[in-house]
């Protein structure tokens, strides 16, 4: 699955959303008590015939389950929720059928007990159970999407989302993924509309009953878990194609828009081949589906043969769409093409190790982009998008192992966070590297071949990797997944004669300061080290299995600089000597330092700043050195710490000053780059524009603004259209600096907007403008019948993070709502994502009490540990401001004063 994130805009932070773990932190509530469910029954089969009614938003269902009893039972216990049996029998092979005398309901556990009038005995029966159940609107189970029809009535499709445990709401079922079995489905439909399940259809004839109806008969599933089966009935057209190994990939979108899945069908049908290779398995389905849904609360849902989108994950306008999107969309394809095999083939054992899953696909995803199109330079992007951001949430005294032990379904919701997801993904490059690619490989094909068609633990792939390259894997990856945090090193030099001495230690990293307990946890860590000879080759490689070690560097001369962890791929923060940092500065303004490097470098320093380890202004001083700095990536990330500065210091009086800050660093970039895209740019360029000039329009930059606002009355006026990559910049300008006409003028523009990214791009910058009253019209309109329910969070979080009036009242709007947004996203992650997005910003230690309170009251449970990250934050927010805000507004009036 993935997660929707808002790393296209340096306005609003990636999204992360987070879980509990077994450690008491804070005040964890009690967990629930929860048992898995017996073995005593379990499924061979399951035929499943499904009649949705797309009027009266509900369905009658027919299971008929090939079981087998391994032992004498007169119970049968499944997962159920919100579904009512009418009648269960079983039927024993060749023996009478015994019919249910009771149905005995446990909500809290989402769990039925069959009661039966005899023991059923050992060996094969049919289970066989007629019920109904509700097409519902939380976007969970088998729920009801709501689209406009090219004729702009209004319909409903009927749509499928089962991870975690929601396959329960759609038919009786045992719900866990290690309970596997092959799936036979039938869809009762109207005929005139679209039926797909994660097979090719077999047959397809008109309904007995009823001439406008037809059934439609799906092949038999490979063994698979119930959270990857899925169906969907709607209206859509498609566009197809076949890979090189034969498989037929289709792509199916809103009627009318065929278009548009083009690119995805191009990715789809380069990736499966990608995969295919890299695996040495092949894909065992005869095809895959791309589908666009539009009331979606993930990214995507990797189904087997059948992958359910967001229509902005999935949909590419040739030129309505910006370059940030064509990238979303060819790493979210990447993603969920990878689960075919990682995740569906082999599935985890139980949700303890739905890192693996995700962490696995969340890195490989970048592999395969990479391979489709290496213009994007999209490792570099990796270390911004999901490396710096699983470090700053891990640095928290209230994150959590990446290997967490989960019950109850309301605590599975809690782990789909960034570092599951990031956290995971950036081990796991630490590893790939650690045994390089061939080895690895090697061990991956070892995994899927022993375990296809099963189950696996994350201690099987790493005795496969083991195996694979001949080194400590268990071991060294233990101290990574198992234990929470990651380790600073420390590193001080000296030179003898023309040898180098590295003094290298490590202890944990916490985002309020060092580390000083006793019993301090340590790490294996695979260090790498080369020096300015040849930056880009690794000179040393140690594991440095111990608090502290001693390294010798032959013949490296005192003028040469040392780097640790080059290509930022070991996941830990670096602690350099000043010499050492001093002698690295030069690396930055030359570009000789790698851009990774150059990024991982001002980020360590960023993120050692905010922990009180020094002082911010020496942040400051660092950044003016990226002045001829080229690279988007690099800039993005500067970008983001900035931003985060500058809503830091909305809390003082000199939040101006942090302003003009911002202009000088970017007008020469933004002078070099201009408005317009010339010959011979890419992609990077397209991306890096776009970020520039949304930067200096937001931080009041006249020139820019003035621009913006002539480009953005063109395109208003029809006279000339606004670029795609332009638009988020200049629509976030002018409501910046705007008035009422100009938010009335926007909100036109997303009703006539017919593509969703087009509306997702104007509902992300509403939140920019700045008069109280028309910030509370943006509040209200996130609300409406205008927006989709999924895309209401970051119409919140974009007001939130827009400044200091925005977050109050966005925290106001939350808590006035609350039962109506709660209801909404029945404690999914959506609810953790808003929650963060609204009140992470603050900086006063009262607002984390009151933001504590308010959720003691209004308890949201699989939000539990995000308000905890969140109460954590603002008061490591408070303490930076007091620590640091006068030196720094000291140091922003010194730059500006004339020499004496």
């Amino acid at each position: 699955m993935t997660i929707e994130g808002d790393f296209k805009l340096d306005m609003l932070p990636f999204t992360v959303f987070v879980s509990a773990s077994n450690q008491n932190i804070g005040t964890m509530p009690e967990r629930r008590p929860f048992v898995r469910l017996p073995t005593d029954v379990y499924p061979v089969n399951y035929g499943l015939s499904l009649k949705p009614d797309l009027i009266d938003f509900t369905f009658e269902g027919k299971l008929e389950a090939l079981v087998e009893v391994t032992q004498a039972t007169n119970q049968i216990v499944m997962n159920c929720a919100d579904i009512d049996i009418i009648t269960a029998s079983f039927v024993p092979q060749g023996g009478e059928e015994i019919n249910a005398t009771g149905f005995n309901y446990q909500n809290e556990d989402e769990k039925v007990t069959l009661s039966f009038p005899s023991a059923l005995q050992k060996g094969f029966g049919t289970l066989k159970i007629d019920f109904v159940g509700e097409l519902n609107d939380k976007m969970k189970g088998f729920y009801r999407s709501k689209y406009t029809s090219p004729t702009g009535e209004i319909r409903y499709a009927a749509v499928t989302q089962f991870e975690a445990t929601d396959a329960r709401r759609a038919f009786p079922c045992w719900d866990e993924p290690a309970i596997k079995a092959t799936f036979d489905i039938t869809l009762i439909v109207p005929k005139d509309r679209v039926a797909l399940s994660n097979m090719n259809v077999i047959d397809r004839k008109p309904h007995p009953d009823d001439e406008n109806l037809v059934e439609v008969k799906f092949a038999t599933t490979p063994i698979m878990s119930t959270y990857l089966v899925a169906f969907v009935i709607g209206e859509y057209d498609y566009v197809e194609s076949q890979s090189s190994d034969g498989v037929m990939v289709r792509v199916y979108t809103p009627v009318g828009k065929a278009e548009q899945g083009k690119f995805a069908l191009e990715v789809a049908t380069k990736t499966l081949p990608f995969y295919n290779d890299y695996f040495s398995v092949p894909y065992p389905l005869p095809k895959i589906d791309l589908i666009a849904i539009a009331d979606f609360a993930a990214g995507a849902m990797e189904n087997w043969g059948l992958v359910t989108y967001r229509e902005t994950a999935l949909l590419i306008d040739p030129k309505n769409s910006c370059s940030s999107s064509r990238q979303w969309v060819a790493l979210v394809v990447g993603h969920e093409l990878a689960h075919q095999w990682f995740g569906n083939l082999v599935t985890m054992e139980w949700w303890t190790h739905l890192w693996l899953n995700e962490g696995f696909a969340s890195w490989i995803e970048y592999l395969c982009v990479d391979h489709c199109f290496p213009e994007y330079d999209i490792w570099t992007q990796f270390v911004s998008a999901d490396y710096t951001r699983a470090l700053d949430l891990d640095a928290l005294d209230s994150s959590h192992p990446i290997e967490v032990n989960v019950g109850h379904p309301s605590e599975v919701d809690e782990i789909f966070d960034a570092i599951s997801y990031s956290k995971g993904a950036s081990v796991i490059r630490m590893l790939h590297n650690y045994i390089g690619d061939e080895d690895f490989r090697k061990g991956m094909n070892a995994y899927l071949l022993k375990f296809q068609h099963k189950n696996a633990s994350t201690e099987d792939l790493w005795d496969c990797l083991e195996q694979a390259s001949g080194k400590p894997i268990a071991a060294v990856m233990g101290s990574w997944t198992k234990q929470m945090g990651f380790p600073i090193i420390a590193v001080d030099q000296e030179q003898v004669s023309d040898d180098r001495i590295l003094k290298i230690s490590q202890k944990k990293f916490c985002a309020s300061g060092p580390h000083n307990e006793e019993n301090c946890p340590s790490w294996m860590v695979p260090i790498s080290i080369c020096t300015s000879e040849d930056p880009k080759c690794t000179k040393l490689k140690v594991l440095l299995d111990r608090q502290e070690t001693t390294i010798t560097l032959n013949s490296v001369g005192p003028d040469q600089w040392i780097k640790i962890n080059p290509g930022t791929v070991g996941f830990y923060r670096i602690q350099y000597s000043s010499s050492m940092l001093e002698s690295l500065l030069p690396g930055i303004r030359d570009l000789s330092l790698q851009p990774v490097d150059r990024l991982g470098l001002q980020n360590d320093l960023f993120s050692l700043s905010r922990a009180g380890m020094i002082s911010t202004v020496e942040v400051l001083k660092l950044m003016e050195a990226f002045l001829n700095e080229p690279n988007y990536t690099v800039w993005s990330d500067l970008s983001c710490n900035l931003g985060v500065l500058s809503s830091l210091l909305s809390h003082t009086d000199f939040h101006e000053e942090i302003q003009e800050f911002i202009r000088d660093l970017f007008t020469p970039i933004g002078l070099k780059l201009g408005w317009d895209s010339k010959p011979g740019e890419g992609h990077l360029d397209a991306l890096l524009r776009s970020l520039v000039l949304g930067k200096l329009g937001k931080a009041g930059h006249k020139p820019t603004l003035e621009e913006a606002r002539r480009r953005f009355k063109d395109h208003v006026d029809g006279k000339q259209v606004l670029p795609a990559d332009l638009r988020s910049p200049v629509y976030l300008t002018v409501l910046k600096h705007g008035d009422s006409a100009t938010l009335d003028t926007m909100l036109k523009l997303h009703k006539q907007a017919d593509m969703q990214e087009e509306k997702n791009r104007i509902e992300r910058v509403l939140g920019a403008i700045s008069a109280p009253d028309l910030i509370q019209k943006v509040l209200n309109f996130a609300l409406s019948e205008d927006v989709r329910p999924q895309d209401t969070v970051s119409v919140i979080g974009g007001v939130a993070g827009s400044s200091k009036q925005g977050r109050k009242a966005a925290w106001k709007f939350v808590k006035d709502n609350w039962e109506e947004l709660y209801n909404r996203y029945q404690g999914g992650f959506l609810i953790s994502r808003l929650i963060k997005l609204t009140v992470d910003g603050f900086a006063i230690d009262k607002m984390a009490v009151e933001v504590k309170s308010f959720f003691e009251s209004h308890p949201a449970p699989a939000a539990e540990r995000t308000v905890q990250q969140c109460c954590e934050n603002i008061l490591l927010n408070a303490a930076w401001l007091k620590r640091d805000a006068e030196d720094i507004h000291q140091y922003l009036l010194q730059r500006k004063a004339p020499p004496v």
